[in-house]
């Protein structure tokens, strides 16, 4: 496993985040919806939580969805969580548009949401800067906007981006710090690492400390056909889609070693740090059996 981090998404007590942390994974993570149909908690809510509740991992959303939100708020919710935790936190960010509905709610139009999104990363860098921040934008207009105190990690935490397609591929190459696909197969996420690659080395950018994510649900079950019943439930309730046909190509089910063969081939795609989100009611179970039977058996070849 060297050179291969662990990332897990948050359970929603105090003490099941607790129980996270006591597992040999690095990093934390909470996501989540302004207005979603399935009850979702909100992401910046879940990171300050996870500020509180957590001593030694990183932490991070996944993903915030940045466009509904103003960015000198996020910039100074994320600084002060970022001194909070001694420089702990990860900001992903994606532009979401599954739910419209969201978007009308911050009135925040849903086709600018890639622009916006694209504006409110750089803007952000500024306002972590520590110094007076002046920017006339398409979106974002503000004058002399000094946000204190400054992050703890020098000019702000790192800035992940999340997505599918090719725009959110060139937002990652040009703005993001890394870079976090979801719903993917291996496959797809090695062909995205070729496509981030390739986009920055046009736009001159250098990656060698570009982090490779991948988002990741997971359903582990000596009964594979039970985790794949499971999965199927959480997901398709979770995004009201038709889930059985996609599974296999979007999601690491089945037994552990069924599991294990699933999360090796997103390593041997490139991923470095993977984000596990588990796909069913059974939490502790799909724990247990990933760290006991799946985990150990994952490795970067040379």
């Amino acid at each position: 496993m060297t050179d291969l981090a662990l990332g897990v998404v948050a359970g929603g007590t105090a003490s099941e985040i607790a129980a996270l942390e006591a597992l040999p994974v690095q990093s934390i993570w909470a996501g989540g919806h302004v207005a979603s149909p399935n009850g979702s908690p909100e992401a910046m809510v879940g990171l300050a939580r996870l500020a509180s509740l957590t001593d030694r991992v990183r932490i991070g959303t996944s993903i915030l969805l940045l466009p509904l939100y103003p960015p000198a708020i996020v910039a100074k919710q994320i600084a002060d969580l970022d001194r909070a935790t001694t420089g702990r936190v990860t900001l992903g960010v994606g532009i979401g548009g599954e739910y419209p509905v969201e978007f009308r709610a911050c009135q925040s139009p849903r086709s600018e949401r890639g622009a916006r999104t694209d504006e409110a990363i750089s803007l952000l860098r500024k306002l972590w800067s520590g110094e007076p921040v002046t920017h006339r934008g398409r979106y974002y207009s503000m004058e002399d906007v000094l946000i204190l105190p400054a992050p703890v990690q020098a000019g702000g935490p790192p800035i992940v981006v999340a997505g599918r397609r090719e725009p959110a591929m060139r937002r990652a190459a040009r703005l993001g710090d890394g870079w976090m696909p979801y719903l993917y197969s291996a496959r797809r996420y090695a062909s995205s690492v070729e496509t981030v690659s390739a986009l920055a080395r046009e736009a001159g950018r250098d990656l060698t400390n570009f982090e490779w994510y991948a988002f990741v649900f997971v359903a582990v079950n000596r009964d594979g056909e039970r985790a794949r019943e499971h999965a199927t439930r959480f997901l398709g309730g979770m995004y009201n889609q038709d889930f059985p046909a996609m599974l296999p190509s979007i999601a690491a089910v089945g037994t552990p070693e069924e599991v294990t063969c699933s999360l090796q081939a997103f390593v041997d795609a490139g991923a470095r740090h993977l984000i596990m989100a588990p796909a069913t009611a059974d939490r502790d179970g799909t724990l247990a059996r990933l760290f006991d039977d799946v985990i150990p058996e994952l490795h970067v070849r040379a």
